[in-house]
Order: C-alpha cells, then sequence, then structure tokens
C-alpha cells in the first residue's frame, strides 16, 4: 500500500533519516517510537508530502487516501459547531444534499420532468452513500470522544485546543482514509475517550500509524511496532510489549557479536603490531591489514533505558494526617462539582485521581492547594510542606534563565555539581545546562518544571498530568523519582502503565463525591470489571405479559460472582482494616488522656494541636468504621 525506500532526510546538516526501510500494508497497525527529536512527527510529515526526502522514495498505491491528525490542529478555529465541522468529513454526501436542496426548491416554482429525474439520481447516490445517516454517525463519535449530546451544535471557537483536536479527530475517523496517522492522539484524551478510540482503531478496517506514549495504548492497539533510532526505521512484528522483549533479545545477540568482533579486531591488531617490522611475515601482515580495512563494523547497543538515583531530603517530617476535606462542596455556578464530601489524606499515600474530563480533578488538586474558595472545612496537617505541579507552571518559568539557574529558583541550598546531576537525570547533560528556558521544546519545560518540584524538599506533592510532553524515557525517569519518593502525593493522570507504577490508592469523583478505592490501578481495574460481570451476570426482572395487563416484577438485587480469590482479598481487607481501627482506637486513647491532662488543658497552644489531632483520628475512625461495615456487608453477600 506505501513503501518507504532508502529514505534520507537532513534537517540543519544533522541526518534524520539515513537509507531508512519500511513497508506498509492494509490493515497494519503500527506503533512509531522512539527518543524526542528522533524523526517521528518528520516521518509522518514526509508521508503526507509536507516535507520532501532529501534520497530515496516513498511510492504509494493510487487509491491510498491518507489522514493526518497533528498537533498544528490545535490552533484551527471556526464559528460552525463542531458537529457541522465533523460532517465536514463526507464531502460527497454534502455535495448531494445540496443539489437534493437546490433540484427541491427549483421544483416549487417549476415543476419539470427533467428535474423530477435529476432528483432521483441524486438521492439514489445520496441513499447508496448512507448520506441519511451520516449526523447519526457524527454524532456517535463525537459523543464516544467525549462530548455531551447538548454541546454538538456549540461553535468549535467556544472549545479549548484540546477538544477542538477532538473535533479534528472526528472528522479524520469519519473520513475513513486508507491510511491513517495519528501523531499524539491520547495527549488530550481522559481516560474513557482513551479507551473508546483504541476500541474503534482495533475495529478500523484500513491502516493505522499512530506515535504515542502512553505504553498501554500501544500495547492495545499496534500489531506492528517501528522504532526511529539511528537514523533507521527498525521493525518489530508485535505490539510494544512484544517489542521491550523481542528488542532485550536482539540486544542481547548484537552484543555478543559486538564483543566477539572486537576481540577479533584486537588479536588481529596485535598480530600486525607484532610482526609488522618482520619481512618473512609481510605477507601475512598485509593480509590481515585487509581483512581490518574490509570488516563491516558491528555498533556497540547503546542501552537507552535511563536508570536514576534521587537523594529526596525533607525540612520536617509531617504528622500521621497530611491533609482532610470535611463536608466540602464546590460549584461554578449551576455546575456541581463536589457536594458535601469528605477525605482524608495520610503520610505515605501515593494516590492516583482518575476519571472523566470534567468531573473536577483539576478543580479538586486547587482545592488541595487552596487555590479555590469552598464550603466546608480544608486542613492542611502539621508540618507539610507541599509543592504544586500544574501546565500552567511551564508559562512560569523564567524565559531568559539558563536551566541551572532556574532549578536555584527551587532549592537555593544545592551545589551547581547537585543541581547538574538532577538535570543529568531529566536528560539535560553536558552543555545543555547552560540552554535558556526560552529555547527549549514543550516537553523540555516540562521536564525542567518537574525538576523543580522534585528537588524542592516538599514532603507532599500534588501533579497535574505530570507525564504529558513527556517521551517514554522521561516517563520511566519520572516513575523512578517517584518510587524514591518517601513523601505523599496525588497525581491527576490518564497515563494507565505511569498510574501502574506510582499509585497505591485511587481517587475518583462520582455523584459529586471523592470515592477511594484502597489499591493499585490494576486491583481497580480488575474490581471495576468484576462488579460490570456481576451486573451484566445478574438475574434479569421477569415480565408476565397476559392481555389484562403487563405487571414488573422487581428483580433480585445484583450479586457479585463469588470466587475463590473474591473471597480471600475481601478477607484481607476487612483484616486490615480492622488492625487500622485497632491503632486509631488507641490514637484516639491517647489523646484523649492528652486532653484530660492539666498541663495540656491549661497550655491554649498545646490544647488546640491536641484537639486538633483528636477530631482527625476521629473523622478518620468514622471513615474506617463505615468502610469496614460495607466490605464485611459485601463479604456476606
Amino acid at each position: 500500500m506505501l513503501t518507504i525506500s532508502n529514505l534520507s532526510f537532513y534537517f540543519g546538516g544533522r541526518p534524520i533519516f539515513d537509507g531508512a526501510n519500511l513497508q506498509i500494508k492494509p490493515k497494519d497497525k503500527i506503533g512509531l517510537i522512539g527518543l524526542n527529536g528522533m524523526g517521528k512527527s518528520t516521518l509522518l510529515r514526509l508521508i503526507v508530502g509536507e516535507y520532501q526526502p532529501d534520497a530515496g522514495n516513498i511510492s504509494k498505491a493510487g487509491d491510498c487516501s491518507i489522514g493526518f491528525l497533528n498537533q498544528d490542529l490545535l490552533s484551527y478555529q471556526t464559528q460552525d459547531s463542531i458537529l457541522a465541522v465533523a460532517m465536514q468529513a463526507f464531502e460527497r454526501e454534502n455535495y448531494l444534499q445540496i443539489e437534493i436542496d437546490k433540484v427541491l426548491h427549483e421544483m416549487e416554482v417549476n415543476y419539470r420532468d427533467e428535474l423530477v429525474d435529476k432528483l432521483g439520481h441524486l438521492q439514489e447516490e445520496f441513499d447508496h452513500l448512507g448520506g441519511y445517516t451520516i449526523q447519526s454517525k457524527a454524532e456517535e463519535i463525537l459523543e464516544g470522544l467525549g462530548f455531551k449530546t447538548e454541546e454538538l451544535h456549540k461553535p468549535l471557537k467556544e472549545f479549548s485546543g484540546g477538544w477542538r483536536m477532538r473535533v479534528m479527530l472526528a472528522k479524520l475517523l469519519l473520513q475513513k482514509p486508507a491510511l491513517l496517522l495519528l501523531d499524539e492522539p491520547t495527549n488530550h484524551l481522559d481516560l474513557p475517550s482513551i479507551q473508546w478510540v483504541e476500541k474503534y482503531i482495533l475495529n478500523y478496517e484500513n491502516s493505522v500509524i499512530v506515535v504515542s506514549h502512553d505504553r498501554e495504548f500501544l500495547d492495545n492497539v499496534c500489531n506492528t511496532t517501528v522504532e526511529v533510532t539511528g537514523a533507521k526505521l527498525v521493525s518489530y512484528s508485535g505490539n510494544y510489549s512484544y517489542y521491550v522483549e523481542e528488542k532485550a533479545l536482539r540486544s542481547e545477540i548484537q552484543k555478543g557479536a559486538y564483543e566477539n568482533q572486537q576481540a577479533q579486531i584486537r588479536q588481529t591488531e596485535r598480530f600486525i603490531e607484532r610482526f609488522k617490522a618482520k619481512a618473512t611475515k609481510a605477507r601475512q601482515v598485509q593480509s590481515r591489514v585487509k581483512a581490518l580495512n574490509r570488516l563491516d563494523l558491528i555498533d556497540d547497543v547503546i542501552d537507552a533505558t535511563a536508570r536514576v538515583h534521587f537523594k529526596f531530603k525533607f525540612g520536617v517530617n509531617p504528622g500521621r494526617n497530611v491533609f482532610s476535606l470535611e463536608n466540602v462542596s464546590k460549584s461554578y455556578g449551576e455546575k456541581v462539582i463536589l457536594k458535601n464530601t469528605t477525605a482524608i489524606i495520610e503520610r505515605g499515600d501515593k494516590i492516583a485521581l482518575i476519571g472523566a474530563n470534567g468531573k473536577g480533578k483539576s478543580t479538586l488538586l486547587r482545592i488541595i492547594a487552596g487555590d479555590e474558595n469552598v464550603e466546608g472545612e480544608r486542613k492542611l496537617g502539621h508540618n507539610v510542606n507541599f509543592s504544586f505541579f500544574a501546565q500552567h507552571q511551564m508559562e512560569s518559568l523564567h524565559m531568559e534563565e539558563t536551566l541551572l539557574e532556574e532549578l536555584k529558583y527551587a532549592d537555593g541550598g544545592k551545589s551547581d555539581t547537585e543541581l547538574r546531576s538532577v538535570l543529568g537525570c531529566f536528560l539535560f547533560n553536558g552543555e545543555d545546562v547552560f540552554k535558556k528556558i526560552k529555547v527549549l521544546s514543550g516537553g523540555e519545560k516540562s521536564r525542567v518544571a518537574l525538576a523543580k518540584v522534585l528537588i524542592s524538599e516538599a514532603n507532599f506533592l500534588l501533579l497535574d498530568e505530570p507525564t504529558n510532553h513527556l517521551d517514554m524515557q522521561s516517563v520511566n525517569i519520572l516513575i523512578q523519582a517517584l518510587d524514591q519518593y518517601e513523601g505523599t502525593y496525588v497525581v491527576v493522570s490518564h497515563d494507565r502503565h505511569f498510574v501502574s507504577q506510582v499509585a497505591n490508592k485511587i481517587w475518583y469523583i462520582e455523584d459529586y463525591q471523592i470515592k477511594e478505592y484502597p489499591g493499585t490501578y490494576d486491583e481497580f481495574e480488575q474490581w471495576q470489571e468484576d462488579n460490570k460481570k456481576s451486573i451484566t451476570n445478574a438475574p434479569q426482572p421477569s415480565v408476565n405479559t397476559s392481555s389484562q395487563n403487563v405487571k414488573k416484577v422487581d428483580a433480585p438485587a445484583n450479586k457479585p460472582i463469588a470466587n475463590a480469590n473474591t473471597i480471600k482479598k475481601l478477607e484481607r481487607e476487612v483484616a486490615e482494616i480492622e488492625a487500622k481501627i485497632t491503632e486509631l482506637e488507641r490514637q484516639m486513647a491517647l489523646l484523649e488522656g492528652k486532653l484530660a491532662d492539666p498541663a495540656v488543658f491549661t497550655d491554649n497552644h498545646a490544647l488546640q494541636r491536641t484537639n486538633s489531632d483528636y477530631e482527625l483520628v476521629k473523622m478518620d475512625l468514622k471513615q474506617k468504621n463505615d468502610l469496614w461495615e460495607a466490605k464485611m456487608l459485601e463479604l456476606e453477600g
């Protein structure tokens, strides 16, 4: 369908591609991967003809139509409704509709047989193309991408860049090109929309090339992985997980071949050096020299997996309860975000806040940070020092400063050597540290902002979409850094691999309440899947359909299908909750004793602090008792 042969392309004298080859077959689902700056987006632009190769060629079949979703589309604006923009995909159908309307209008004033014939032909083609269903198709895709029905007739211009990108994606999907090129399609999607796009691409009858740093997305949609490395295109016949295993195997083989060749070269060079002065060995020496010159050198394996070690230090350690909300409500006009919700963050919690866009995740982070006014009580714990990373913080970087100078704003106590070490962990090496912030890409600025947060000595981090604009290597660095971080954090992210690696609790907002799942993301997904299966497999209501009346019999309550693993897991969770309740009751008794102590009772500052700790433990105990009761009911069920 499309063949890339001996492709070479240079940018500023640097080879982006040098003799690269790739064949794209019908129904291929290709994940295009590689470090930032290696040429992934450049390859897509070469395929669509925006760039011209310096050598080699890109040939495609005559009927190979191409659709290209790229970040440039973020700037597209119009007063047309998002439904109308999406329906621009149906060029022929829209043309026929206009012609049909013209004929119908003309027939109202000048009815003629030839107009009837023309109308018949137009309507026949329109019907054959499915013209009567194009609006419903567009509505289905837009709603699958997260738009509400009442939003479909709003002008595109009213939506943010991320939502406009979704409309352009919908338009491309409706066009159904033979080759669909997607450059970071998940950057502006929430988790439900990402999962919807995954299903759509899996069922897409044509070919797809997708550039993404979302490992799970690539695993779920791709049957081929192509790595851009060393100015070449290296293919692996499987998804991303297959690529990781296969590359490790290939690297091991290549490493062995490289070391064997190097040993052979050293042996040959020693022979040449030893006998080059002996006339009797002249022929053998010359033979060895020629053999070395003819040798096709094997490259050494470059390990692109960055391993980092952070030395985190806190000025002070926080108390047991880092943060709490009690009966908190938040709304914007008629839009309710939270209503009388309560939550506690304990020391050591690694919380991932997940869910669809518009549910209030970023709002909740701002509430925790104190940047939003709320009804109810918001309380930061004792000795808590927090740092907040959000996308707008990239804009607050000092554009005229160097990277090294910028990090000093976060912590003036570290030496230049220590700061350079931190920047090295975030892939800024050598002279990079003297670059000015203004010349960095979006991903590089994001890495600098993250580095500032991580060296701030905060014992509580708030991270809003920290993996946006990061390549896989940078995401891996962030995962390693958070794994070594001994403080507490709340992270908002739609990157499922990232969340599965960094979280020990899951928060989500449902019915205006903060809900908590006390486990990892993988366990949370399994729990959701089990719930869906239990609902699907529950007995359905029986219906009496006699001619006299129709009476519905209430269905029995949905009960989960119990199995040994589920029961064991529930029993383990109940035991863990009971242990926490015992500990909290012990703390309550100690605090009650303190409150009765005259030394505390007569010290107003000590009394306030002890009373505050008592109320937090009391609230925590109530939550744990409620959770224990719910788990016991679930276990008995």
